[in-house]
Formats: C-alpha cells, sequence, structure tokens
C-alpha cells in the first residue's frame, strides 16, 4: 500500500493557513462551488522562466497524464466511464429551463461525480445520492442521441437511485468482508477477502530481503475458480490508454534534462509495457536516484487507498519543477536526516542506523490528473518499497503552489473568529501556521515516512486495512514531535520558539472538531488520513486528561479546545510515535486494530451536530480541489514547438468536459 502521500489539506487549515500579509493579486483562485467542494485555480509561478526544452518536456508529460484520466475513473467503479457519457450527454443537450429545480440538483450531481472521478465521494467513498427523480432523469434520456448505455439503461438508472447498490467504494468496516462489499473496480465480482489474502499468502516468500509490490500493476479476477492477476499494461488491461501514455512519454524522452532522466522515462516505458514488478522495482530505484532535473513527475499505478488490503496501485500523475527557493528548507531537513533519526522517541532497535539518499524539495505542480485530480495531494514521499528506500533512498516534495492557493482562498473566511479559543491563539495562528503546516508537512513527507525499519521476517502489509492509518499516524507524529524540537531554530527554519504552537492547535482542533464537518450525521470516521488525524487527537486528549493538558471548554453554548501545556502535548506525541513505531515494525496487527478502533473510528454525536451548525455559518466548503491550466503549443512552419503557452480561463465542467472529448480512449 501506498502510504507514503499526505492527504488533501484540512479544512481547518484552509481556513487559517494564511498569513494576515499575504496580499491578494489579481489572479482569481475560487472557479466554483457546489455541495461539499470548491473549485480553485493554482498559479504556475515562472513557469515562463523555463527553457524551451523544459516547456516541451512539462508539455509532453502532461499529456502523458491526461491520457490516463480514464484508468481512474474505472478503477473506481466498474459502470463509472458510461455512466459519465451518459450524463455528460444529458448535460449537453438539456434544453429546458436552468432554474428548473430537477436541472439545477442534475447539474450539482454531475459536478460531485466529475470531481469525485465516479459516483462515489472521492473521500467518503460513499455513494452520492441525486435529488432529482429517476423519471425526470429517464424522461432527458429520451430526448438525448443514444450511446453505449442504451442497452442497459435500466441497470444504471437503479445504481444510481438505488442507494442499497454498491453503496460504498472502499469499505474499511472492522469484520466485514472488506472485498464482498466495496464496490471498487480492482476485484471482480464474485472475489472475497479470504480468497485474496489466501491468494496473497500463496505466493509472497517471507524471507524475501527485495520483495516486489505485489498487485501494484493488476486487477484481481476468477477463472475457473481460481484467483488470477489482469495486468495493467500494453495488450493488456487499460491497453488503450497506456498506448498513448507511452506515446507521449517518449515524445518526452527527447527533451529529458539528462541521461539519467531519459533512463527514467525509458524505464517506466518498460513498465508499462509489460507490468514486470522487478522492472518496476528497477524503475523506481532510478526514479528516486535521478535528481539532477529541475522538471520531474510521477505517472504510474501508485496509491493504495482505493483497495480496502491496501494492495492494487490507483493511477495517478503529477508533472512538477523545482521551486528553487523555497526548497532550501527542505534541503536543510534532508541533511539533517541522520540526526533526527538518532534522536527520535522510539526504541533504538526500530531506528534506521543508516538514512540513505533522502532527496526533498519544494515543487510547483504544472498538472495534475488521475488520483491526483481535481483533488490533491500537498506532499508527497515517493517510492513505497520499504527495502527501495532503505537501500536507495526516497524523494519527498511539498507542492508550493497548491499551498499558496488554499491559503490565498481561505483569508477572511472567518475559520479563527468561529472555532479558535482566543485572539493570542488566533493571532500566532495567523503568524505561524503558513510556515508551520508547510514545515509539518516536509517533516512528514522527506523524514516521516522514511523513517524507522521492519524487524525481518515481518511483511509491510502486516496491518491489512489499519496500516494506512498507523502509516500516516506514524508520519504525522514524527513530524509534530519534531517541529516543537530547538533543532528548527538552530537550522534556521523557525524564528520563534513558540511558532510551532500554531501547528499544536490546528492539529488538536481539528482531529477532535473540525474535521468532522466531513462526515455525515450518525456516521462514523472512515478515511485512513481522518482516522489518523482522530487516532492522535483522541489518545493526546485521554492520555493528558488527568494533567489537563488538553480541555474541551464550553463557552456561550459552543465547545472549544484549550490547550494547557505545548510542552507535555510534545511528549505525548513522542509517546505515542514510539508504540506506533513499535506496532508497525513489529506488524503487530491486534494492536493496531484495538488502537484504531479505540480512538480513531466513533464520533461524538453531539459534538458533531455543533461543529455541522457552525461551520453552516460561516459557508466553507469541506473538501477543496482544483482545475489545471491549459497548456497550449506554438509551432513553426516545420512543426517544431516554438514555445508552450499557458492560460486560467476553463471552468470546472468545461474542462472536464474538454478532457472527455479529447482524452477517452477507453470510451471509444
Amino acid at each position: 500500500m501506498n502510504l507514503f502521500k499526505t492527504a488533501v489539506i484540512s479544512a481547518a487549515l484552509c481556513a487559517a493557513a494564511a498569513p494576515s500579509a499575504m496580499a491578494q493579486s489579481d489572479f482569481n483562485y475560487h472557479v466554483d462551488r457546489f455541495a461539499d467542494i470548491e473549485v480553485l485555480r493554482y498559479k504556475v509561478p515562472d513557469f515562463n522562466s523555463l527553457t524551451l526544452n523544459q516547456k516541451r518536456l512539462v508539455y509532453y508529460l502532461s499529456e502523458a497524464a491526461l491520457w490516463g484520466r480514464d484508468i481512474l475513473w474505472d478503477q473506481h467503479y466498474k459502470h463509472n466511464l458510461v455512466l459519465r457519457q451518459m450524463l455528460e450527454t444529458v448535460y449537453q443537450y438539456y434544453d429546458g429551463s436552468l432554474s428548473d429545480t430537477q436541472w439545477l440538483a442534475f447539474e450539482k450531481y454531475v459536478k460531485q461525480v466529475e470531481f469525485a472521478n465516479g459516483i462515489h465521494h472521492h473521500y467518503s467513498t460513499d455513494k452520492f445520492i441525486p435529488e432529482f427523480s429517476s423519471e425526470w432523469l429517464a424522461a432527458q434520456l429520451a430526448a438525448a442521441p443514444q450511446g453505449p448505455w442504451t442497452a442497459i439503461q435500466d441497470e444504471l438508472l437503479t445504481v444510481i437511485f438505488d442507494p442499497t447498490v454498491d453503496a460504498k467504494g472502499v469499505n474499511q468496516t472492522e469484520g466485514d468482508d472488506l472485498i464482498a462489499t466495496s464496490a471498487n473496480n480492482l476485484y471482480a465480482d464474485g472475489l472475497t477477502q479470504e480468497q485474496v489474502e489466501a491468494y496473497w499468502a500463496g505466493i509472497k516468500d517471507p524471507n524475501d530481503a527485495s520483495p516486489v509490490m505485489y498487485g501494484y500493476y493488476s486487477r484481481m479476477a476468477l477463472q475457473d475458480g481460481k484467483v488470477v492477476e489482469q495486468p495493467y499494461r500494453l495488450g493488456g488491461l487499460y491497453s488503450e490508454a497506456i498506448r498513448h501514455i507511452i506515446d507521449n512519454l517518449t515524445l518526452a524522452q527527447a527533451y529529458a534534462e539528462s541521461d539519467a532522466q531519459r533512463l527514467v522515462i525509458a524505464r517506466l516505458i518498460d513498465v508499462y509495457t509489460t507490468a514486470d514488478l522487478r522492472i518496476s522495482d528497477d524503475y523506481w530505484i532510478k526514479w528516486t536516484e535521478q535528481t539532477d532535473s529541475r522538471v520531474d513527475f510521477i505517472n504510474s499505478f501508485i496509491e493504495t487507498y482505493g483497495d480496502p488490503l491496501g494492495m492494487i496501485g490507483n493511477w495517478e500523475s503529477i508533472v512538477n519543477y523545482k521551486d528553487i527557493e523555497a526548497s532550501h528548507r527542505t534541503e536543510v531537513l534532508s541533511d539533517s536526516a541522520q540526526w533526527f533519526e538518532d534522536h527520535s522517541p522510539v526504541d533504538p532497535k526500530f531506528r534506521k542506523p543508516h538514512v540513505r539518499g533522502v532527496s526533498a524539495k519544494v515543487i510547483n505542480a504544472a498538472i495534475l490528473a488521475g488520483d491526483s485530480y481535481p483533488s490533491s495531494p500537498i506532499g508527497i514521499n515517493l517510492p513505497n518499497s520499504l527495502w527501495i528506500r532503505a537501500a536507495h533512498g526516497s524523494k519527498s516534495v511539498t507542492i508550493a503552489n497548491l499551498t499558496l492557493a488554499y491559503a490565498e482562498a481561505a483569508v477572511g473566511n472567518g475559520f479563527n473568529q468561529e472555532f479558535v479559543i482566543d485572539q493570542a491563539t488566533s493571532d500566532l495562528m495567523d503568524k505561524y501556521l503558513y510556515i508551520t503546516d508547510n514545515l509539518h508537512t516536509d517533516l512528514h513527507e522527506c523524514l516521516g515516512h522514511g523513517s524507522g525499519i521492519l524487524l525481518p521476517g515481518v511483511d509491510d502489509n502486516a496491518l491489512k486495512a489499519h496500516g494506512s492509518t498507523i502509516e500516516e499516524a506514524r508520519a504525522d507524529l514524527f513530524a509534530l514531535y519534531y517541529l516543537a524540537d530547538p533543532m528548527m531554530l538552530q537550522l534556521g527554519l523557525l524564528d520563534n520558539p513558540d511558532a510551532y504552537k500554531a501547528e499544536y492547535y490546528k492539529y488538536i482542533l481539528n482531529g477532535l472538531m473540525t474535521q468532522l464537518v466531513r462526515i455525515e450525521p450518525g456516521k462514523n470516521v472512515e478515511e485512513s488520513h481522518m482516522r489518523n488525524r482522530q487516532l492522535i487527537a483522541a489518545w493526546c486528549y485521554e492520555h493528558g486528561k488527568k494533567d489537563k493538558v488538553i480541555e474541551l471548554v464550553r463557552r456561550s453554548g459552543k465547545t472549544y479546545i484549550r490547550i494547557n501545556d505545548y510542552e507535555a502535548l510534545r511528549g505525548l506525541f513522542g509517546q505515542l510515535l514510539a508504540e506506533i513505531q513499535r506496532i508497525r515494525s513489529t506488524g503487530d496487527y491486534q494492536a493496531a486494530a484495538n488502537m484504531v478502533e479505540t480512538y480513531a473510528v466513533r464520533v461524538d454525536q453531539k459534538l458533531h451536530k455543533e461543529v455541522l451548525r457552525r461551520y453552516a455559518s460561516l459557508n466553507i466548503a469541506p473538501y477543496k480541489g482544483f482545475v489545471n491550466p491549459v497548456y497550449t503549443p506554438v509551432y513553426d512552419a516545420q512543426g517544431n514547438i516554438t514555445d508552450v503557452t499557458i492560460s486560467f480561463t476553463e471552468d470546472f465542467l468545461q474542462q472536464q468536459f474538454r478532457y472527455s472529448r479529447d482524452y477517452s480512449p477507453l470510451t471509444k
């Protein structure tokens, strides 16, 4: 499972991250707002300072990214692609009143589906419930052109309108058959969790010191009663999309910034051609060690949060280039990686004796695609193979232009006034949260995920469905613990010994209260990153209760967080990090399950109602995502690219429909 990616920035962070001195420019960040989502634009700073060949490289890598869009839609759910065609056709051929309530509900539904890359919510994975009628949609379909959906229209209408059919994209409920009850298309119908786990147990070698990333490039199916893998490769599943990806990677090779980068691209083409997991390992080694270029990218089957067992990778891509000035702080951290590992509060036998090849930088995203679009990470640490990380190192990035977009768009939204306990804390957050939150991401990605070891013989997937939550908690705790360390001042990364308190307060407030705005009334916490944050905040609240380290304070009918002892809170972070690292290093599944089920899942329903009510008064969207800029090549008479221009004029559905028109190889 890819455990090394920070989730989309939290609602609390969005609300409070921007320093008060940050001035708004004429650039319009706001694109659209619907349901629980706000869509933003992001700047692409200094793009025109790139050389012509770097622009060409960005352009072809971006094309390779956009051609993978259909893959993720199909991975999310077996009917997603035909449903998208059907919904977009109805939308574009509708000729009724634009103020009709049925139409407005349909438009909202279409936007939700486009944002989530399918009919299940991008975060909760609950199926969207339409607020228009099946009769209205059937009437619109009768008036629109026919398509591939026509033959199965009744089945598709049942999928849309029956809330019991394929209700959950990824089910994480303890005790359920997580495969049979998850609607994603990573596993064929009829498979059970017992069958899949038996299959993996039968092919894994527990004594292999360099195990491949089993399952990353294949869908699981039944054939003659046996579990088989259906590989994602040229000539296999998603072949047409992969062919277009390969074509554009091949064009990008001509503009690689070094022979090493050219070899990385060539090796990725080999992976897409064969789906060979050993070749994939070699690709990730070469990708990790190639650090001499300004332009970089990810393009592969990477994230495993969409798999309830954390094995199969969802497709994604990000094209980016280095922010040279901002990368100073990450380079300082990576240069000190061994010091941080040696001084970690975990048992020394779980520490890495030699930290190798930690590469960290701040980047600007140029294009987002697949599992990183429209909802995107703000930091990434790859590769995911633990033995590759131990032997060859890793790359960590913080995505500067996305965090800036979140911060700028949140200026003046009233969050601090509603949820922060006093003016002094609010002022501290205004002054320091933007830098401390970026440092938290740097520490999380650059050092947290790269820290620690598995003991010999421990399977990387030993924690099963709880692995993502435990790993994200481990990285967050590492970052939180060290953010308050005097080393931050010694390295020149902070200029005030109290600055870390801004991040501590935001984190506890978010984990105990404000992230609940993302959950429907009556439901538990299910998404791994949310579970991680609640686990940490709730554990620290409970274990610090005797000394009142953290308090829940009632004022005028509202609940507030008060942190009475920040130093003691840091100590609690260290204690929990030691236990979480022990669980991870030893593969203690029962301890992981107990930890998650005790602290990370259940919701205080009274507090939840209060948070929802207070958020409603602010009109802040709990989730945010992006539209991409548009890159347009300029050609000379001989067909050579002489420039690449960039524009920011597309709205949300305009971009989605263009992508469906121009980059849909699996629906033609």
